[in-house]
């Protein structure tokens, strides 16, 4: 049993390593590829926010099917959908300048990336209905190393060969997702049948609808808004990085390396998350990681150079790798159990909200102001968003009582 356990173990981290390995060709180079096509940034600003509103629409859907289906499940729902983000892939080979057709592209792959990403988190749970423990935040880790390593990779490849080294890379590393995950499937049913484990019956859960959520919760509401100003930045600097660095200098290689350091960086901090938690509260963690977040974003603002962009990223350790595991943690903390499912989601919607916002305004500020502008903007936007998550975060606690 301990060695099938090891072994589902090292795929749920090959699972995580392949995703994030696609969410940086499709969405953190997607500016990269769409550029070189012909678009301007608020067309690309404008696709990127239309892929994420499509992923707000599809998400309780598709987890709705999940649940709902016995005989599929999230394994098989994944499987399914990692098929489909090949087939779409092929649009990028096929739609060779400017066209409607590869902004459609690019909407579906990066939609139905987005949707994945629940659905893998939920598939820990899933997995532990095996009987055996999986350590989300070792396979959590996997992810950012795999999608360091990835970009640094891809950017100099761009920068020799051309975007089209883009979707090859993208259907190499989907096919690795869907041998993980058909593998994965093999084990876990075998690790069922080991262990002698049936069908959960089914969890009781408390019904609250959203508006009894908010009446309940309002300052984690305030809370929420606080995470939209943090994330505004950070949602920024994934999707225009590239502009970014060329307007100190940089190149598509530098940009490569600047999200390789940045991801890179995110994972002594959730590796070792559960013991930093045990001598810091997740409220202190995340006016820490608040306070790092607007100095990332404000270094990036005044940078003149690639190197000064480089250096900034160090806060990467005390910003996002800190405030993910903070944030998680911290819902199960002040939430009873009926409400924490819908303290998780509410969390994970705002960050896609907020980067349909941040798509969308980063364009228009491109095209129009340039990069100072839009990073002077994201400086202010997430230094709102961590007043407002010093101010309120102790509140929440105090006012739901804790755990």
């Amino acid at each position: 049993m301990k060695n099938t356990e090891r072994i589902l173990n090292i795929e749920y981290g090959c699972i995580f390593g392949a995703y994030w390995m696609i969410y940086g060709i499709i969405s953190s180079f997607a500016s990269v590829f769409m550029l070189d096509k012909g678009f301007s940034n608020s067309q690309i600003g404008i696709t990127l926010a239309v892929a994420n509103v499509l992923a707000v629409v599809m998400q309780p859907i598709i987890a709705d099917l999940a649940d709902r289906s016995k005989r599929t499940g999230v394994l098989g729902i994944t499987e399914m959908m990692t098929v489909m983000m090949m087939i779409f892939t092929v649009g990028m080979f096929v739609f060779s300048g400017k066209s409607p057709g590869l902004c459609v592209v690019f909407v579906l792959l990066i939609s139905w990336h987005t949707v994945l990403q629940p659905l893998f988190n939920s598939l820990s749970f899933r997995l532990e209905e095996s009987g055996v423990s999986i350590n989300f935040g070792i396979a959590r880790s996997v992810g950012s190393l795999a999608y360091s390593v990835l970009v640094a990779v891809l950017g100099t490849l761009v920068d020799k060969f051309g975007v089209m080294v883009m979707p090859v890379t993208g259907e190499i590393v989907c096919l690795c997702l869907l041998v993980s995950l058909v593998f994965t499937g093999y084990h876990f049913r075998k690790a069922k049948s080991e262990n002698s484990v049936s069908e959960a019956a089914g969890k009781e859960k408390e019904n609250i609808n959203l508006l009894d959520f908010a009446r309940r919760n309002k300052m984690f509401m305030v809370v929420n808004i606080g995470v939209a100003g943090l994330y505004f930045s950070n949602a920024i600097l994934n999707n225009y990085m590239a502009q970014i660095v060329d307007n100190v200098g940089g190149t598509t290689e530098d940009m490569g390396r600047i999200l390789a350091v940045m991801a890179f960086l995110e994972i002594p901090t959730m590796v070792l998350f559960n013991q930093i938690k045990k001598r810091f509260s997740c409220s202190f963690l995340l006016k820490v990681a608040a306070v790092g977040f607007t100095v990332k974003i404000a270094m990036c603002c005044v940078a003149g150079s690639v190197w000064l962009l480089y250096f900034a990223h160090i806060f990467q350790l005390v910003s996002f790798a800190l405030f993910l595991p903070s944030m998680v943690h911290f819902t199960d903390e002040v939430m009873s159990r009926g409400e924490a499912v819908k303290g998780q989601a509410l969390f994970t919607t705002m960050v896609t909200v907020t980067t349909i916002f941040a798509s969308l305004l980063g364009g228009i500020i491109l095209d129009n102001a340039g990069a100072g502008a839009l990073l002077i903007c994201s400086t202010a936007a997430t230094a709102a968003g961590a007043v407002i998550i010093i101010a309120a975060v102790d509140k929440v606690k105090k006012h739901q009582g804790g755990n």
